[in-house]
């Protein structure tokens, strides 16, 4: 793998994370607001930003599934044949 893929995959990592984090803040801040304006709490807005948040990390999954399987297959490996330990 060249230092092209390599960079890549290092981005949608920290894209990941970032998101992963936003979602937690996201959390965060609707228990404060919830708990702060009760009724008022504008519920479908939240889960309106969840849901982008959501598209965001299908987003990053997909990229990272397309960049791995370019990687295999410029190293003469086939995608679907190669199995995780973990898959096991």
């Amino acid at each position: 793998m060249g230092s092209v893929e390599s960079e890549a995959r290092k981005a949608l990592n920290r894209l990941r994370r970032a998101i992963e984090k936003a979602e937690h803040e996201l959390t965060g801040v609707e228990g404060a607001l919830r708990h702060a304006e009760g009724s008022d709490f504008p519920a479908d807005e939240f889960a309106s930003m969840q849901r982008r948040l959501a598209d965001i990390q299908s987003f990053i999954d997909e990229q990272a599934e397309r960049l791995e399987e370019k990687i295999l297959l410029s190293g003469g490996l086939e995608p679907g044949r190669i199995r995780r330990s973990s898959e096991s």
